[in-house]
């Protein structure tokens, strides 16, 4: 039996993505579906994808796509969550600043750098008018790294998707004082080129089974409360998220807004220029819509 990992952040998001491994419908293929949990984000998964510990990854879209420009040896295969993601800006519970005008600085606390919370800064920035030499960023790894420093009196600030870090705003750990929504589509599947040359066909039988068990997911009666259960999260938050939330369900890119998403990248600075597709893209594989 060969195993075919898969990795990504432990949040609602890739439910489907459990409900796969749980499934193994590969093994009368000999293969087994090994699901990776990674909190520290799209910066450390990426460094996954490139030392070979992982063959799938579950990347956000701007993350993987600076990442690629500087050489990671991979390739997108489809969607994931075609709507944008909703990321929260927080502060230590106790922090004299309750909305952005009152931060005494533009300190900002991310995964890694080069991390959805470093390059969403960026546009969080962008939109307030904020000039780059002001940020600052210190590496904390994870949801957990931000809450002990927040205890330790940090004044950064924290950006993460909002319904995650709901449970530590509700229970006093941090402060929500606003919101930024990414400009793009946010979460990609990425796989290796090793992984491609290796396992085929496979891998997009994979997408497509992720695309199939996301269609019929989406339809269960139960979705918010088996979400809620799952990762520890208020059934009401689960429902207004899934309100705003679309999973991808076929494979296909739409050229205009794919151009679009880069064009804003690029003028942000996350990426130095507009990718050719065909680079990046498995285009063997995708309907490339205009």
């Amino acid at each position: 039996m060969k195993n075919l990992r898969i990795i990504g952040v432990p949040e609602h998001f890739n439910f489907p993505f459990r409900l796969l491994e749980k499934d193994q419908p590969f093994e009368d293929r000999g293969i087994q579906i090994q699901w990776i949990d990674e909190s520290r984000g799209s910066g450390q998964m990426n460094q996954a994808l490139r030392n070979d510990e992982a063959d799938i990854a579950i990347l956000l879209t701007e993350s993987f796509l600076k990442d690629f420009e500087a050489g990671n040896p991979s390739k997108m295969i489809g969607y994931h969550v075609q709507t944008p993601l909703n990321w929260g800006i927080h502060v230590r519970a106790d922090s004299q600043s309750d909305n952005l005008f009152e931060l005494p600085k533009k300190h900002f606390l991310v995964s890694r750098m080069d991390s959805g919370s470093h390059l969403m800064a960026l546009v969080l920035a962008k939109r307030e008018g904020w000039n780059a030499e002001e940020l600052s960023f210190e590496i904390i790894g994870n949801i957990d790294g931000a809450k002990e420093v927040m205890d330790n009196g940090n004044e950064g600030l924290f950006l993460w998707e909002k319904y995650t870090t709901a449970p530590m705003v509700k229970n006093g750990t941090m402060k929500l004082i606003g919101e930024v929504a990414s400009p793009w589509p946010c979460f990609v599947m990425v796989a290796s080129e090793k992984a491609l040359e290796e396992f085929g066909d496979i891998i997009f039988e994979i997408r497509n089974k992720i695309y199939s068990i996301s269609s019929a997911f989406s339809e269960n009666p139960n979705l918010a409360a088996i979400l809620a259960a799952f990762y520890n999260l208020d059934q009401n938050d689960v429902e207004k998220w899934l309100d705003q939330m679309r999973w991808s369900v076929e494979a296909k890119v739409s050229s205009k807004e794919l151009k679009k998403s880069m064009g804003i990248m690029k003028e942000l600075r996350i990426i130095k220029r507009e990718l050719s597709f065909e680079l990046f893209l498995t285009l063997e594989s995708l309907r490339l819509e205009d």
